[in-house]
């Protein structure tokens, strides 16, 4: 498999003989996946555009979590594929898989950084594990390059994940996932345990990376205000518990602007945080 290059400002070169490059990114295909019990997803199918951002919404238990595992092949479907750059996952090998995986990005929900390592280390680990030909002052300069572009300072390179506050452990690993200059990026609740301001400037750097990188991104998030904000597409999830057998689990597929006015009810009960038939339906023992 052919990993793409990248010219001095981290954008991807142009095939040689001007091969076509397909225009989604990502195709998901009729995905359903189970775990011996209850479907958690069934009959997903969704494309995602080169360069777009789309957020994943719905309430906790819809599988958004899953969708994002199943996406990257740590999750293989009970049925359907997922294709990556033209790529079924299901179909190629371990090693074809762990090269599809340097092609992307992650920014977990708690920064799963190395606490035994320095902040350098943390960021520098995946240009060193990958890319055996890096020499040290090529990972010093893209370090430093891509902490700087997370509004971190210098002298944070020295210090331990446990001397960082919340908001800066993201942005660190923010610039870890940016150090191979992914083709996808996945971001994992990256607003949550913020307050509002940090949660706003966890966003603004969300925006700013697309700006910077011709990156593709994936936010499965919580926080309307996020998937408002920094999505070009939003795409609403609803637990397949509570659906009937023929119901589609999505429940809205549009621009962050027509969330306010979806026709389905529970997409507005949802962005605007309101009970509903929540509490009745609690009340009848049908809550979880």
């Amino acid at each position: 498999m052919n990993t793409p290059s990248y010219d001095e400002d981290g954008f991807e070169e142009s095939a040689v003989g001007g091969t076509a490059v397909a225009e989604n990114l990502l195709e998901v295909r009729e995905v359903s996946v189970q775990f011996g019990g209850p479907w958690v997803l069934r009959d997903i199918t969704l494309s995602i555009a080169r360069g777009q951002t789309i957020a994943i919404i719905g309430e906790s238990g819809c599988g958004k979590t899953v969708f994002m595992k199943t996406l990257v092949g740590l999750v293989s479907p009970t049925m359907g594929a997922v294709d990556f750059d033209g790529q079924t996952l299901a179909n190629v090998s371990r090693e074809e898989l762990s090269n599809i995986r340097r092609r992307i990005g992650f920014v977990f929900q708690n920064a799963a950084l190395f606490d035994s390592m320095s902040i350098f280390d943390n960021v520098a680990f995946p240009l060193r594990q990958n890319d055996p030909s890096v020499t040290e002052p090529d990972v010093r300069d893209r370090v430093m390059m891509h902490l700087a572009e997370v509004g971190l300072p210098s002298d944070v390179t020295r210090k331990r994940p446990a001397e960082l506050s919340g908001g800066m452990r993201k942005r660190v690993g923010l610039a870890r996932a940016l150090i191979l200059r992914p083709d996808l990026l996945v971001y994992d609740e990256p607003t949550t345990g913020l307050d509002p301001i940090m949660s706003d400037v966890i966003n603004e750097l969300i925006l700013d990376t697309r700006r910077r990188y011709p990156v593709t991104s994936v936010v499965v998030t919580h926080d309307m205000h996020t998937a408002r904000k920094v999505s070009d597409r939003v795409v609403m999830f609803y637990p397949r518990r509570r659906l009937n057998e023929d119901d589609s689990q999505i429940l809205f597929d549009g621009s962050p602007s027509d969330l306010e006015h979806a026709v389905d009810h529970r997409v507005r009960q949802f962005v605007r945080g309101e009970a509903g038939e929540r509490l009745s339906e609690m009340a009848r023992g049908l809550e979880d």
